[in-house]
């Protein structure tokens, strides 16, 4: 008995740790939901916003507020195209592609990183052509955007490209009051090239599948601790099986030990003889006296 419900406990602690990391997951999915959600409505209100100058969005470096992504700015200034850099590996068009960033000189001295669009991968580590960004004064429109993180791998790329859209290399680069916080992901120029980088696709508005994901989560953990409860039911029930006699054994017993019944013989009737063979031995009997 002990024994039994030891391996029970260990079932229901098995079904509270289950149910313990389903929470856990599942409250990431929540959580994963609300940002996704949040993302969403952040596209919404800011990507088709009228454009505002730049200066009254960001007035330093490193003053980006997260609730300006996607707000659409108008930059003056110059192209630093010699300071021009490809972010590799960037999913675009169905493939690996390269993503062009080149350094803008804004009016008031600031630099602002310009990620003009995608080209193709070429036939070796870099594209095959890169269209040139406009000479002198350039109106550019633009969306804001933060920068990336370096890879956590660690993973590098050979010189004059990027692993990500990290702007404080771009900085080491460039020097002066470079912005940090934020790019700008190009809309238009003007004056407009007569060939420029393929545009960057505008962002998914979707719910994703997050939510589902946290239910299928807490029905995992409902899940686990009914398995439990029908595995200690059906132990149960096995054991009073196995402790009930059998019904079916009792009475072939029963019936081995019962008296066998004698059958009474049965008795004969003499055959009655002939009427005429009575008679012929009368009339032996009499001639022989």
């Amino acid at each position: 008995m002990r024994s039994r419900a030891a391996r029970w406990s260990l079932y229901v602690v098995v079904a509270i740790l289950f149910a313990v990391a389903c929470a856990f997951l599942s409250n990431w999915q929540f959580a994963r939901n609300e940002q996704r959600a949040a993302g969403n409505a952040l596209i919404e209100q800011n990507y088709d916003a009228d454009a505002v100058p730049i200066g009254e969005v960001l007035s330093g470096t490193d003053d980006f507020d997260a609730q300006d992504e996607w707000q659409p700015v108008v930059l003056t200034g110059t192209y630093l195209t010699e300071d021009q850099l490809l972010v590799r590996n960037r999913a675009q068009g169905g493939t690996s592609a390269f993503e062009v960033l080149v350094p803008f000189r804004l009016d008031d001295g600031r630099i602002i990183v310009v990620d003009r669009g995608w080209v193709q991968p070429g036939e070796g580590d870099a594209p095959d052509a890169v269209p040139s960004a406009p000479e002198g004064d350039v109106t550019v429109l633009a969306r804001l955007r933060p920068g990336e993180q370096l890879p956590a791998s660690g993973r590098s790329a050979p010189e004059g490209q990027l692993p990500t859209i990290h702007l404080p290399s771009v900085a080491a680069l460039t020097g002066g009051d470079t912005i940090t916080a934020a790019y700008g992901l190009m809309v238009s120029e003007d004056p407009a090239p007569a060939e420029r980088p393929q545009p960057l696709a505008a962002p998914e508005v979707e719910p994703g599948p997050h939510l589902s994901y946290a239910i299928q989560w807490i029905l995992f953990a409902v899940m686990g601790f009914i398995f439990i409860g029908y595995m200690i039911r059906t132990e149960i029930t096995a054991r009073r099986e196995e402790a009930e006699p059998d019904d079916e054994d009792d009475d072939d017993d029963e019936l081995e030990d019962a008296p066998r019944r004698r059958t009474p013989p049965v008795t004969r009737r003499p055959r009655r003889r002939d009427r005429d063979a009575d008679e012929e031995d009368a009339l032996i009997d009499a001639g022989g006296r």
